[in-house]
């Protein structure tokens, strides 16, 4: 029986497949979508999904930003096989599904090297996540990313998440971030998510 690491990289090239056979159908070289991928990415998402409390928290992590990157694309792919099938498919589609990839690319490099990192801490005993920023205005997924660590490393912990709002996060993250860039004369702060003593605590430092 496949581990749940196992699961989640087969998880990862299913996902990468199934973007690659979706553009060659829209492409035109192949005549029906990839049901098959998509059918298997959706029973490992579905039964994950309910298996929360089975995964460490990198694998968590790595799970979700699979969950979120399938998610983006089934949502274009389903718009893009309306078109097709109304007849209003763009002719430019390769160029969109180009920019798409590599934002995509640049986006699994971050995942993995952050997934990583927090591994490599829970490995080590310690439960921690880690995110530099310069301009978090402009860094939006960045700072979801560090809001999403921040609250699975609360859950796991069993502190109350209720009243957490992405928006509120988000707007501390900005001004905590522009107050120590202008203080300290730094370009890049990072921050940190770790469980000391059985308590979460973001903290910011400064990156020179």
């Amino acid at each position: 029986m496949a581990t749940i690491d196992e699961d989640l990289s087969a998880l990862e090239r299913d996902i990468r497949q199934l973007k690659i056979e979706y553009d060659q159908f829209f492409g035109g070289g192949r005549k029906r979508p990839p049901s098959e991928i998509e059918w298997r990415i959706e029973l490992v998402v579905k039964r994950y999904g309910e298996r929360g409390g089975d995964m460490k928290f990198a694998q968590r992590f790595r799970f979700s930003n699979l969950s979120q990157t399938y998610a983006k694309f089934k949502d274009i792919f389903r718009k893009k096989v309306q078109q097709k099938e109304e007849g209003k498919i763009q002719r430019h589609y390769g160029a969109a599904a180009k920019e798409i990839e590599a934002e995509r690319a640049k986006k699994q490099h971050e995942e993995e090297t952050h997934a990583a990192a927090v591994a490599a801490a829970s490995a080590s005993g310690a439960s921690a996540f880690r995110m530099t920023y310069s301009d978090p205005e402009h860094e939006a997924e960045k700072v979801d990313q560090l809001f999403q660590a921040f609250v699975q490393a609360k859950q796991q912990a069993g502190e109350e998440t209720a009243k957490l709002t992405r928006s509120s996060f988000n707007e501390f993250v900005l001004k905590k971030t522009k107050d120590l860039q202008k203080q300290k004369n730094c370009k890049d702060v990072e921050y940190v998510v770790e469980t000391v003593d059985g308590q979460v605590k973001l903290k910011a430092l400064v990156k020179t």
